[in-house]
């Protein structure tokens, strides 16, 4: 299991870079600039009964500005989350993102609102590069009223829908028969989009993902299953945990393509490649082969099953956004004070907007009793001995 892949063409440059001398106004002007710059990933892409697509990717200096910015925000996101997780401003079940931000980041580049992502309980970023706020992340996971889920579903439950984001999901797998039922009602109704299904290595190995994948196949629905393989289930190795972990070739009769998950434009491009095969063929799988810097959840060190010096090795060679880094700076996009300055910038709005967070009220007790029936049934409430009607909810 090769987790410390090296390489010397790290997201190396095939356009390249501006002359040294460029002034600091034609810098700041790359940064808003939509000119193509060619890009070749990291390693390959590896495919399972598909042609891979190509390694070179096109991107622009707007694209990796933004790119960056989002991923300093994702980044400090969950770090203060942490600390507020420690602090018991978060309680529950808590998992980090942090180290996977090029899967989010890339997928939503390669896609559109129109798409439909459904994941799994490692929500966070998804929702934010799905157009989610700061205030309605740490408002949700602390519980109140702003949040984007009312306060109701906590830190596994994020979603926005208007968005095309359906959550957000605690029981390991059992969102994936949902996003082949978000393929299906996009193929019913003749719909030009598709559907994203996320879930881990830790659930690749379950029945309905299975059972889902079948019936996707037998209607040709526009469903992507992307695994996150950070390559630890909980605390279990994959190599521990199943006997083929080639996740990628699972589907057998269902394409797939292994992609660096920690490479930004990598998985942009993989993104866009799943999309017109769905649209035209069927269903995909992606293998994002990424990494957590954290532990499973709050509750877990992440240091009792693999070593320090494994998760700092990854740090330095794959870090999703240290070579966004590298890009800018080597296209002279920007320079390493202008990307200190952002990261800076990201923390005092991170920190902002936990204050806000904070101001914002509980949810009211009676909101117990909303989102739990369809509206307008006249659903009946009846006590233990089913005698008497107590209520009639609305």
């Amino acid at each position: 299991m090769a987790l410390l892949r090296r390489s010397p063409h790290l997201l190396k440059p095939l356009t390249p870079p501006p002359p040294a001398a460029s002034a600091l106004s034609l810098r700041h002007a790359f940064s808003s600039d939509t000119t193509p710059i060619t890009v070749e990933t990291s390693i390959p892409f590896t495919g399972h009964n598909c042609e891979p697509p190509s390694r070179s990717v096109e991107t622009s200096a707007k694209e990796l500005m933004t790119f960056f910015t989002d991923m300093a925000t994702m980044r400090r996101m969950e770090i203060a989350a942490d600390s507020l997780y420690k602090a018991k401003l978060i309680r529950g079940f808590c998992h980090l993102y942090d180290g996977q931000e090029a899967v989010a980041i890339g997928m939503e580049a390669g896609i559109t609102r129109k798409d439909c992502i459904i994941t799994a309980y490692r929500d966070h970023c998804i929702y934010y590069c799905r157009g989610g706020t700061l205030l309605g992340t740490f408002a949700e996971l602390m519980g109140r009223k702003d949040g984007c889920s009312n306060g109701k579903g906590g830190s596994m439950h994020f979603y926005k829908p208007n968005n095309g984001f359906y959550g957000g999901h605690g029981i390991v797998g059992a969102q994936v028969p949902l996003g082949v039922g978000l393929a299906f009602a996009q193929k019913y109704n003749k719909e030009d989009h598709v559907s994203f299904a996320l879930y881990g290595d830790g659930a690749a190995n379950q029945g309905q993902l299975f059972e889902a994948l079948n019936m996707a196949a037998l209607w040709d629905l526009p469903a992507i299953f992307i695994c996150e393989n950070n390559h630890y289930g909980m605390g279990t190795a994959e190599w521990r945990a199943a006997k083929s972990p080639s996740y990628y070739k699972r589907g057998d009769y269902v394409p797939g393509l292994k992609v660096d998950g920690m490479d930004a434009l990598a998985v942009k491009q993989a993104c866009m490649y799943a999309k017109e095969h769905a649209l035209k063929n069927g269903p995909l799988i992606l293998e994002m082969d990424t990494y957590r810097y954290h532990g499973h959840s709050m509750s877990d060190p992440g240091s009792t099953y693999r070593t320090r010096d494994e998760v700092s090795g990854v740090r330095q060679e794959r870090d999703p956004i240290e070579r966004v880094r590298k890009l800018l700076l080597a296209h002279d996009i920007a320079t390493e004070k202008e990307l200190k300055d952002i990261e800076k910038e990201k923390r005092k709005e991170v920190d902002d907007a936990i204050a806000k967070a904070k101001e914002s009220p509980m949810p009211d007790p009676s909101e117990l009793y909303t989102n739990v029936y369809v509206k307008g049934y006249g659903v009946e409430a009846c006590g233990a001995d089913r005698k008497g009607v107590k209520a009639v909810l609305p």
